[in-house]
């Protein structure tokens, strides 16, 4: 048991590096994109934040493959396929259970979806946090914008 406790943390290190450096990432692409969404239009805004989505969802994708590595490695699984679905079975916390791992190495099981719980609720939270400020940041431009439209209309009347 203390074995996969001592595995399990170890790759959840590995995983939190790996959403720490993506989400990182993300918000240097979405801070480097803010100054354009004063001027941006709709796609121009989903543009970015689909930008910022896809770098977070590959972080958790990542984590994914990183866990079934583990599960391959470990003996659990004779393909990296199977490894992987049943990791990404698992980091979602889906559950099926068609697969299932042995009764030495079960316990990884739930470690992961710990991992998997925390590391989708930071990417949830960062993707959040960016949708507001980008709604917040366009509502302001399309004020601002608005704004002038009304005075060059006012000022043509004078």
């Amino acid at each position: 048991m203390l074995v996969n406790l001592a595995l399990g943390v170890a790759t959840m290190a590995l995983c939190l590096a790996l959403q720490i450096a993506l989400l990182t990432r993300a918000l240097v692409y979405y801070s480097k994109h803010q100054a354009a969404l004063d001027e941006a239009s709709y796609l121009g805004t989903m543009t970015i934040l689909c930008g910022v989505m896809f770098l977070l969802m590959f972080g958790n994708l990542g984590q994914v493959a990183i866990w079934a590595a583990l599960f391959q490695s470990l003996g659990e699984f004779s393909d990296y396929n199977t490894a992987f679905y049943h990791s990404a079975v698992n980091f979602s916390t889906l559950g099926y259970g068609d697969i299932v791992m042995s009764e030495q190495r079960k316990l990884l099981g739930p470690i992961q979806a710990i991992n998997g719980v925390l590391m989708v609720g930071m990417s949830t939270a960062a993707f959040m946090t960016t949708l507001r400020d980008a709604i917040k940041q366009n509502k302001h431009g399309w004020t601002a914008k608005r704004a002038e439209q009304i005075r060059t209309l006012v000022d043509s009347q004078e």
